[in-house]
């Protein structure tokens, strides 16, 4: 199935779905009147507009209390992105729809009324970047044509438990093609199998990568929550350019395993969210379990009293955007104001090389990884050298716009038994975790603090991604966690604060940017404008 069939047959359901939705909704009206009107002391209940306004939080609260249906909050969402992803803007931020969706809340709701909850994300829609495995209907296509066909014989393991938390798996997003790691100069957003996904603040600026399809479905309400994955800066930068919350976990923290692969050393998947509090409800449900991480995490904290953050000013592009600048300046006095001490400068000084290396790591890992995976799963192309053909044989349509010297650089590449790939990886992770753990130890940090991004570029196929400011390398090369929390707009466009704590340190991660947030105050919705 190729790309525009696959979409004109998800159109074509979503449109079946939210005309259902709508002729239901009179019903449900009468119904709820009926009720309060009977003195059960229910109120009526909220309109399925507003359903998909509610925090992840709140909308976990109205089901698991039986006030709404998942079917009818799962109808909601399907509506939603008829209306907004497949007409209207165009987002093309879902690439496929699960057909079983809606059957999966409806045994949801027959499990409240019998035996209660199934847990904390009951009923709650969650949709999945497109290289993370299901066992169902859906593919797990990475994006790209040569696995439209893919589906999984099991879930991933973090999939597993968002099933047994009673998530409902709604859609798969699509995503920036191979988790923008098939070319030097990918665009953003882009895959051969969905097109390009679109920034719903203004429509023709990227998105950012490569979980661009996961932050556009929170950013423009098609759901509650997301699943992305991150490499490096994979989560946080679309986190940031779509005015969504994004964490990085710890490396481990949630299973890999069922991931399409880059790289075993900084491959992870996060939860996207609108809120903090929301995020950290998807991160609780996805991880895996340790004796030393909560089941739940807190966002109560009052201020940042006793906190000491170090405040990062040699991040890559600093100096380059004045507007992210100012913002970062009234950031970190709203820092100081909520109790936090900063220590102001903090250094990282990078290693020499440091992005050399964490390349050459990446080629060989993705290698091996990929070609583990593809193995496993009996599907073909079965190899990344078969990949790299099937490419070439049908590079009108996967190639339009970027080739990929990346798969054939890390074609080239030995086992990881080579000793350049040892080399590397202690110039890389090694240096980087050594020069982290001596930052944290030398100021007594408990996180640092940086912008996350620059505002979103316009989208360019001739010349790629820009670029541009980032601060997600080092923890993404340590394997530490990161939070990109929107700080506001610059402009039109939302820029965030990047927040990096200490391995397994996401619970107090959390409730520092959980302050941050209520000190920051509403940020604007997407007003989906065309251009600027």
């Amino acid at each position: 199935m190729t790309g525009p069939r696959q979409r004109r047959a998800r159109c074509a359901l979503a449109a079946a779905l939210a005309a259902a939705a709508l002729a239901g909704a009179c019903t449900r009206e009468a119904d709820d009147r009926a009720r309060f009107e009977a003195g059960d002391g229910a109120p009526p209940a909220i309109e399925d507009a507003a359903l998909l306004e509610l925090d992840a939080p709140a909308l976990a609260s109205e089901l698991a209390a039986g006030r709404v249906s998942a079917e009818r909050v799962t109808r909601a969402a399907l509506a939603r992105i008829a209306a907004i992803d497949d007409a209207g803007p165009t987002l093309n931020a879902i690439i496929e729809i699960n057909p079983d969706a809606i059957e999966i809340a409806r045994e949801l709701d027959r499990r409240l009324a019998a035996q209660g909850p199934a847990g904390t994300l009951h009923g709650v829609p969650v949709v999945l970047k497109a290289n993370i495995d299901t066992g169902d209907r859906l593919a797990t296509s990475a994006g790209s044509l040569a696995l439209a066909h893919h589906r999984a014989a099991v879930d991933a393991e973090l999939v597993a438990r968002l099933r047994e938390s009673g998530a409902v798996i709604l859609a798969k997003a699509n995503l920036s093609e191979w988790a923008n790691f098939r070319s030097t100069r990918s665009t953003s957003g882009w895959s051969s199998l969905g097109g390009q996904t679109r920034n719903p603040y203004v429509l023709d600026l990227n998105p950012c990568g490569s979980s661009s399809g996961s932050a556009v479905a929170v950013a423009a309400g098609l759901a509650p929550l997301a699943v992305g994955t991150e490499t490096d800066g994979s989560i946080v930068c679309p986190a940031s350019a779509n005015g969504i919350v994004g964490i990085k976990p710890t490396l481990g923290l949630v299973s890999a395993h069922g991931i399409i692969p880059i790289a075993a050393s900084q491959d992870t998947a996060g939860p996207m969210a609108r809120t903090v509090e929301g995020a950290a409800l998807l991160l609780a449900a996805m991880q895996t379990p340790r004796e030393s991480t909560p089941s739940e995490y807190a966002t109560t904290r009052a201020d940042l009293a006793g906190i000491r953050l170090g405040v990062i000013r040699d991040y890559g592009g600093a100096g380059e955007f004045a507007d992210v600048e100012a913002a970062f300046e009234r950031w970190l006095d709203m820092l100081r104001a909520a109790g936090a001490e900063l220590v102001d400068p903090v250094e990282l000084a990078l290693p020499d090389g440091l992005g050399a290396a964490e390349l050459e790591v990446l080629l060989y890992e993705f290698k091996a990884g990929l070609d583990a995976y593809l193995a496993a799963a009996h599907v073909e192309p079965g190899s990344l050298e078969a990949l790299i053909a099937f490419n070439d044989a049908n590079a009108r349509e996967v190639m339009p716009h970027f080739d990929q010297d990346i798969f054939l650089m890390a074609q080239a590449r030995g086992g990881l038994d080579d000793p350049a790939y040892a080399q590397a990886l202690a110039a890389s992770r090694t240096a980087m975790r050594s020069r982290l753990e001596a930052v944290f130890a030398e100021h007594a940090l408990d996180a640092l603090v940086a912008p996350a991004n620059e505002p979103a570029w316009k989208t360019d196929w001739a010349n790629g991604d820009p670029a541009g400011l980032s601060s997600s390398r080092a923890a993404a090369v340590s394997g530490y966690p990161s939070i990109a929390v929107p700080g506001g707009l610059a402009g039109e466009l939302p820029i965030a604060i990047a927040f990096v704590g200490l391995p397994f340190g996401e619970a107090e991660l959390i409730e520092i940017a959980a302050v941050f947030e209520r000190t920051r105050g509403p940020l604007p919705a997407p007003k989906f404008l065309p251009a600027l």
